[in-house]
């Protein structure tokens, strides 16, 4: 009994030290962008590094409210991908219910091609984008980049969503149809109020790709009134000198809105996660 008290210790053990050095490891980078955003461009690579400076201060958050072309930024950031979440969500429930439950022609073929689609790598999608945007005259605009961004954000809305409703009992449909509800009417009366993980989930990975990508932002816009986060973060390394505080102040405020939508909606990310991945 001893002994293998002593084995479990060990595991017990060895599994806190690894949990505790990956935690370090994944916690470190972003406590030195936390940290230099508050210090003088001059002193964030100072030696021996220091957390906190005397002369701290805020000057690089209020450099940034200051200044309306940053402010346009987070504004560009926040339309395209609020919209593209919205677009995802409202196309991805439509066609998630009808994959899961309605057989029609092509319902295969449409299967494949939106798994396809899922499994191409963005990068080979580059240069035929480029072309394809500044022949329908969407180059440097938000329709553009929405329209882009959805590519991307459909295919993985359709497959889970089409999971999530897997999970739910057809009864629930033909009982709403049976009360005088439409087909419509069920799907957004009643299957949707009770998939709200599923939903939240999708929504929640959606903003974040929308946010975070920086590729397509950068080659399907050109000028800074069209710039996302991402790209305002690069405008900021100049020729000669790179403006340090800065991109740490706008790493960490372009951070704040995934950090704060995965702490609210962490359970029903999680839960919608799992039982979108499973099918009854």
């Amino acid at each position: 009994m001893r002994a293998k008290q002593r084995r479990r210790l060990l595991h017990v053990t060895a599994v806190w030290v690894g949990l505790v050095l990956g935690g370090c490891f994944a916690g470190l980078p972003v406590l030195w962008m936390l940290v230099s955003s508050f210090k003088p461009n001059a002193r964030i690579f100072a030696t021996p590094p220091r957390i906190i400076e005397e002369d701290s201060s805020f000057a690089a958050y209020l450099s940034i409210f200051h200044d309306p072309e940053k402010i346009r930024f987070f504004v560009n950031s926040y339309l395209v991908a609020l919209t593209v979440t919205a677009l995802t969500l409202v196309v991805g429930i439509m066609a998630g219910y009808a994959f899961s439950r309605f057989e029609f022609p092509g319902k295969r073929v449409l299967n494949v091609i939106v798994i396809s689609v899922q499994a191409v790598p963005p990068i080979t999608l580059l240069i035929p984008f480029f072309g394809l945007m500044v022949t329908l005259r969407l180059y440097n605009t938000y329709q553009g980049l929405i329209l882009t961004y959805m590519v991307f954000t459909l295919p993985y809305a359709i497959i889970m969503l089409t999971g999530y409703f897997n999970t739910l009992p057809r009864e629930l449909d033909e009982a709403a149809k049976v009360d005088g509800t439409s087909t419509f009417g069920a799907l957004w009366k009643v299957l949707v109020p009770i998939s709200v993980p599923g939903i939240v989930s999708v929504g929640i990975y959606t903003f974040m790709i929308a946010w975070n990508e920086y590729l397509f932002a950068l080659t399907l816009t050109r000028t800074n009134n069209m710039r996302t986060v991402p790209i305002g973060i690069q405008l900021l390394m100049g020729q000669h000198s790179y403006e340090w505080n800065e991109m740490m102040a706008m790493s960490v405020l372009g951070s704040i809105p995934v950090v704060v939508l995965f702490i609210f909606f962490q359970r029903y990310f999680i839960g919608g996660m799992t039982a979108g991945s499973v099918k009854n």
